[in-house]
C-alpha cells in the first residue's frame, strides 16, 4: 500500500509540463533559517490574541461559507493601502501567488505569452507553464537594474500578453523606478502586474506603483502579508486594479476560495498595522547589517529595497551553501553564479554569518602571533587611523577584514548607522570588534 508503481513520465502528463521541476526552496529545522525572506519576528502577542479572538468569531460561523466577496477584507486592504483606492479595486487569494495565477488564467493561456526581467521570481515562469502560457526571459544589466530604454526595447520584442515587473525584484533586491513601469505599460498592449511584495521594506519616501493606476487600466500591483506583516503561514495576498479587471478575475477564481479563518485573520492583522510594520525597521537595520558584514568579508553586497542581501563573490556557492548549512544556517542558492542570498533575521541571528568563516580571508596580522584585538575589541570613531585605514561618513566598504591567525577568526566590521525620517542611513561610526574568538593567550 503506497508504494510507488510507475514513474511521473509514464502518467499522461500534459507534453508542457513534462521535465518540469516544482517550486521548492529547502525546509530543514536548522537553528537559523534565512533562505526563504520570511519574517523571522514572531507575531506580537497583543496582535496574536485579538487574531486569535477574531479566528473564534469565525469559529461560530464555520458551518456556514464563507463570504465569496470578502468584501470587509477588500475595504480593510483598500484603506491600507490607500491611494484613494476602493474596494471594488481590490483583490485578494490565498498568497500572492494565487494572485497572480489568477491574472495568468484570466490574461494568459494556450497560444499567450509572459514575460520578466530575468534574474526575477521564479514562480513567474512556473505559474505561467503550469497555465498553458509561453514564459519569455527578458536580461538585465550587471547590477540587475532595469533602464526604461532597454525595458522599452525588449518587450517590444518580446509583444507579451502579461508583463511582470518585481519591484523591488527578487531574488536581488533591486529598486525599480517609476520611470521604467511607465515606459513598460508604455511598450505593450497587454497586462502589466507590478509585485510589490518587498515594498514595505524600501525607504519611506519611495513612491509605489499604486500611485500610477489611475488612468492605466492594464496595471496591476499586487502585495503580499508574509513579509512585512509577518503572515507567510496565513497565505494572504492582494491586488489592487481597475475594476475591471477584478471582474476578470472572478470567472477564474474557485468557488468561496478565501475562507472565512483567513479573512478574519487577515483583517485583524490589519486593524493593528502600525503594530505589525514596527517589525519593517528592525528587519530594515538587520539588512543594512548583513551588508556591512558580507563587505567586510570581501564579498559585494549588492543594492537592496527588500528584506534580504544578495552578495557574490562566492567560489562555489553550492560548497558554502553546504558549509553554513553544517554550521545550522541555511541560507539560498538560488543558481546564479558565485553569489548567494540571505534574509535579514533577527538582531540575534545575524551574528551567525560573522562567526561562520564564510570564506578564509589573507590573515592581516601575519607578522604577529594573535590579533592584538582578540579579546576586547575596541571601538574605532569617525576619523580614527586603524589597520584597516581612515574611517568617514562616505565609507561604504573596507579594503579587508582583519583575521585573527591564531584562532582563525574574523574580526566583525559593525557600521553604526543614524536614520532619517526617510529610513535612509547615515554611516557614523565603525566598530572593530572580535566575534566568535577564543580567549586569547597573552
Amino acid at each position: 500500500m503506497g508504494r510507488v508503481t510507475i514513474r511521473l513520465d509514464d502518467l499522461p502528463l500534459r507534453d508542457d509540463l513534462r521535465g518540469l521541476t516544482p517550486y521548492g526552496a529547502p525546509q530543514a529545522p536548522l537553528p537559523v533559517a534565512l533562505n526563504v525572506n520570511e519574517n523571522t519576528h514572531p507575531v506580537p502577542r497583543e496582535v496574536a490574541d485579538d487574531i486569535l479572538d477574531a479566528i473564534g468569531r469565525a469559529l461560530g460561523e464555520i458551518n456556514r461559507y464563507p463570504d465569496r466577496e470578502f468584501r470587509e477584507l477588500r475595504e480593510g486592504f483598500a484603506e491600507y493601502l490607500r491611494h484613494g483606492l476602493v474596494a471594488d479595486q481590490i483583490w485578494a487569494a490565498n498568497g500572492s501567488n494565487e494572485v497572480l495565477q489568477h491574472v495568468l488564467q484570466a490574461f494568459g493561456g494556450p497560444g499567450r505569452r509572459a514575460f520578466g526581467f530575468a534574474p526575477t521570481y521564479s514562480m513567474y515562469p512556473l505559474l505561467t507553464r503550469a497555465t498553458g502560457a509561453e514564459w519569455v526571459s527578458g536580461s538585465r544589466g550587471a547590477d540587475y537594474t532595469v533602464d526604461a530604454v532597454s525595458a522599452v526595447d525588449q518587450i517590444a520584442a518580446a509583444d507579451p500578453d502579461i508583463v511582470f515587473l518585481c519591484a523591488p525584484n527578487n531574488p536581488t533586491g533591486t529598486p525599480m523606478s517609476l520611470e521604467v513601469i511607465e515606459a513598460a505599460y508604455e511598450a505593450t498592449r497587454g497586462i502589466v502586474i507590478v509585485d510589490e511584495a518587498y515594498f514595505e521594506f524600501a525607504p519611506r519616501t519611495a513612491p509605489s506603483a499604486l500611485s500610477l493606476l489611475p488612468g492605466r487600466e492594464r496595471l496591476l500591483v499586487s502585495r503580499t502579508m508574509s513579509k512585512a506583516f509577518a503572515f507567510a503561514g496565513a497565505r494572504v495576498g492582494y491586488l489592487a486594479a481597475d475594476p475591471a479587471v477584478i471582474d476578470a478575475l472572478r470567472l477564474v477564481r474557485l468557488p468561496y476560495h478565501l475562507s472565512s479563518l483567513t479573512q478574519a485573520a487577515a483583517l485583524a492583522a490589519l486593524a493593528h498595522a502600525p503594530v505589525m510594520l514596527q517589525m519593517v525597521d528592525e528587519i530594515v537595520m538587520q539588512r543594512d547589517r548583513i551588508s556591512a558584514t558580507v563587505e567586510a568579508l570581501g564579498y559585494r553586497a549588492y543594492e537592496s529595497w527588500t528584506n534580504f542581501v544578495l552578495f557574490s563573490g562566492v567560489e562555489d556557492p553550492g560548497r558554502t551553501w553546504q558549509q553554513l548549512y553544517d554550521r545550522g544556517i541555511l541560507v539560498r542558492d538560488i543558481g546564479i553564479p558565485r553569489s548567494l542570498r540571505v534574509s535579514a533575521g533577527t538582531a540575534e541571528e545575524t551574528p551567525s554569518l560573522s562567526v561562520t568563516h564564510i570564506r578564509p580571508l589573507p590573515p592581516v596580522w601575519a607578522s604577529r602571533s594573535t590579533s592584538p584585538y582578540c579579546t576586547t575589541g575596541p571601538t574605532w570613531s569617525t576619523g580614527d587611523t586603524h589597520p584597516l585605514g581612515v574611517l568617514n561618513e562616505s565609507s561604504e566598504r573596507m579594503s579587508s577584514a582583519p583575521v585573527c591567525t591564531t584562532h582563525s577568526c574574523v574580526l566583525a566590521v559593525n557600521r553604526s548607522v543614524a536614520e532619517k525620517p526617510d529610513r535612509s542611513t547615515v554611516r557614523l561610526s565603525t566598530t572593530v570588534t572580535a566575534v566568535g574568538c577564543a580567549p586569547s593567550s597573552r
